[in-house]
């Protein structure tokens, strides 16, 4: 079992850059593929990317490639997100997620574990 705390969020200006933390406590961090989902206001949440327990080979959902790139360092047991030249439209909640038993997840029910997640939002 992991336990995510996101961090990192707060009010930036349009263009800018954040980095979004996740720090997991738990055993075996190395063996989890770490996500990072968000949550626009009135909608479903999304996948944004993904890190793959394997290796560190990531996968971006076509909406933020280019602007978001997922990392992780398994020393310290945390899973960043950065994102660069902010949009409004990246205003929204992001969760950290992580699974064990599901390596190359990108859809929400394949992940266990929920962060309680950082707001982003993005003033134009």
């Amino acid at each position: 079992q992991v336990h995510l705390v996101e961090s990192g969020g707060g009010l930036v200006q349009a263009g800018g850059s954040l980095r979004l933390s996740c720090a997991a406590s738990g055993r075996a961090f190395s063996t989890y593929t770490m996500a990072w989902f968000r949550q626009l206001p009135g909608k479903e949440r999304e996948f944004v990317a993904a890190i793959w327990w394997s290796g560190g080979s990531t996968y971006s959902s076509d909406s933020v490639k280019g602007r978001f790139t997922i990392s992780r360092d398994n020393a310290k047991n945390t899973a960043d997100l950065q994102i660069d030249s902010l949009k409004s439209e990246d205003t929204a909640v992001y969760y950290c997620a992580a699974t064990n038993t599901r390596p190359y997840a990108t859809r929400r029910n394949e992940y266990d574990y929920w962060g309680q997640g950082t707001q982003v939002t993005v003033s134009s």
